[in-house]
C-alpha cells in the first residue's frame, strides 16, 4: 500500500481510470456482438444501423488511448468488411 498522500491519490485515480477503461472497452465489444448477431439472423438493415455507433464506440477508445489508432482503424474496417461480405 501507498505511503504518502501523493502515491494514495495516485492509487485512487489508477483505480477509476481502470474502471473507466474497462467500461468503454466492453461498450464497442457489446455493440459489435449485437452486429453479429443481426447478422447471422439475415437483419442487415439493423447491422448497418448500427456500425455507424460501432465506429462512435471505437473511436472514442481511440481517442481515450483504451485502444491505438490503428487498432480502432482494423476493427472499424473488419466490421465494414463483414456487412460487405454478407451482402
Amino acid at each position: 500500500m501507498p505511503i504518502k498522500q501523493s502515491a494514495k491519490k495516485a492509487l485512487r485515480q489508477d483505480k477509476k481510470k481502470h474502471q473507466h477503461n474497462i467500461w468503454l472497452k466492453e461498450r464497442y465489444k457489446k455493440v459489435k456482438k449485437e452486429i453479429q448477431k443481426l447478422m447471422t439472423q439475415s437483419k442487415m438493415k439493423e447491422a448497418q444501423c448500427l456500425l455507424p455507433q460501432f465506429y462512435k464506440f471505437v473511436d472514442k477508445a481511440a481517442k481515450n488511448g483504451v485502444i491505438k489508432k490503428n487498432t480502432a482503424s482494423r476493427k472499424k474496417s473488419g466490421a465494414a468488411r463483414l456487412l460487405q461480405i454478407t451482402k
